[in-house]
């Protein structure tokens, strides 16, 4: 991991709040953050002694920021072995998808019936940053305006808490979003259809952006099973399992 501070030198954690934090919160927020973008990958150990000493704290706020990632089902810590971050738990991710496409659903249509021309200027102009990004190979870049893209859209709806919502829920969904971008077109792919959906908004067709962004997050269901096969070591649970119960209660 890079070296980096709560002290008052330059390289402090990146919250824009971070003066107002304590030296837990501010723990936490770090490693969230790596764990959420893969930084930390599932089943890699985290030593609180190591932590500590690069964020030049005592070990007691490393433990309770330890404490509340173990809480999010980000990290596992076993007693009297250590700590590891916890693998991406399949079962959940199908649910996670289904109540964010619940959530999204509802800020689309909002958006397709207000947004104004400078929302939608505003929608393209992130439209082709992504396609910056992509042209320059950075996964990470597109990721994070691919987050601002849809902030976007829910502020354009008058809705910013909705998208609130839908960040308190997909922690774990973004964790598996990170493997699926390294697969052939998958950004490609993911571009078109943001590309598209912005049109629909821009279109004033709540119906079509409504299926637009449905369909767009029903993608992450279809390829689990392969990311899942290509990352065994990172998840935990049966994704077959997982799809027969569904099944089983949609019969």
């Amino acid at each position: 991991m890079a070296d980096w501070t709560l002290g008052g030198d330059a390289r402090r954690p990146t919250p824009s709040n971070s003066a107002s934090l304590t030296a837990a919160q501010l723990v936490h927020e770090r490693l969230r953050d790596e764990i959420v973008s893969l930084q930390r990958r599932p089943g890699d150990v985290i030593y609180e002694k190591e932590i500590a000493q690069e964020a030049q704290v005592s070990r007691t706020p490393v433990r309770e920021a330890l404490l509340r990632l173990a809480d999010e089902k980000l990290v596992e810590i076993v007693p009297k072995s250590g700590t590891i971050v916890a693998r991406i738990p399949v079962a959940k991710l199908p649910e996670i998808i289904l109540a964010r496409t619940a959530l999204e659903t509802i800020t689309v249509r909002a958006a397709a019936e207000r947004a104004r021309g400078s929302d939608v200027a505003g929608l393209r102009a992130l439209i082709e940053l992504q396609r910056e990004k992509l042209e320059a190979g950075d996964q990470a870049g597109f990721h994070a305006a691919d987050e601002t893209m849809h902030r976007a859209i829910a502020e354009a709806a008058g809705l910013p808490g909705i998208w609130e919502m839908v960040q308190q829920i997909k922690v774990q969904l973004d964790r598996y979003r990170r493997l699926t971008l390294p697969q052939p077109h998958r950004m490609e792919l993911a571009l078109d259809e943001h590309a598209a959906l912005v049109d629909a908004i821009a279109a004033h067709d709540a119906d079509t952006a409504a299926a637009r962004v449905a369909a767009h997050l029903e993608g992450l269901n279809a390829s689990l099973a392969t990311i899942r096969e290509l990352n065994p070591d990172y998840f935990a649970g049966d994704v077959d399992a997982v799809y027969e119960r569904w099944a089983a209660q949609a019969a």
